[in-house]
């Protein structure tokens, strides 16, 4: 049974919500935003680099999704040139998916249903110079310590933009699939 979030706002909590995905087709190619997509139990998202396993970091580091939330996207962007602010808000991040209403920090240790689809949090993802020879320089040095997750997909099923982000108890028994 899907459980309520540890709301970090005053006033009226903000339900926590998909607000983009990004699939890339392989290390360095451009990040293209998708309304919706399928992801595959052990492997990532369908059409993305990590699902194709021919990302960057494949061979030493690589994740099955990565996620970043609004809040991380937010901390980014101060004070920096309004070109890298621009891409940062355009998939320039290189996270598959940006959530809102919730810190990433919320995720840790968690297992959460967007969609049909059912992720387990796996590890923080740093940003590295890998990402500042795509995207240019001051990428790597903005996102700092809030550069978001890996996550591995627990269960398959397709997430669409707008889907809430469900966070499930841990008794909850989801069936891999």
């Amino acid at each position: 049974m899907p459980s309520k979030w540890p709301w970090f706002k005053r006033g009226e909590p903000e339900a926590a919500a998909l607000t983009a995905i990004y699939i890339s087709a392989a290390a360095g190619e451009p990040m293209l935003s998708v309304d919706s997509v399928q992801a595959l139990h052990d492997a990532g998202l369908q059409g993305d680099r990590y699902a194709k396993q021919v990302g960057f970091w494949q061979a030493t580091d690589a994740c099955q999704v990565t996620l970043i939330g609004e809040h991380d996207l937010a901390q980014a962007k101060k004070g920096q040139p309004a070109h890298l602010q621009h891409q940062l808000d355009h998939g320039g991040h290189r996270r598959n998916l940006v959530i809102g209403g919730v810190k990433t920090k919320a995720l840790e240790g968690r297992t959460f249903r967007i969609g049909a689809a059912v992720f387990a949090y796996h590890k923080p993802r740093p940003p590295c110079g890998y990402l500042d020879k795509i995207e240019g320089k001051g990428f790597c040095q903005a996102l700092g310590r809030t550069s978001g997750v890996c996550l591995r997909v627990v269960r398959s099923g397709t997430l669409a933009v707008g889907d809430a982000v469900e966070l499930l108890t841990p008794d909850h028994n989801e069936t891999c699939a």
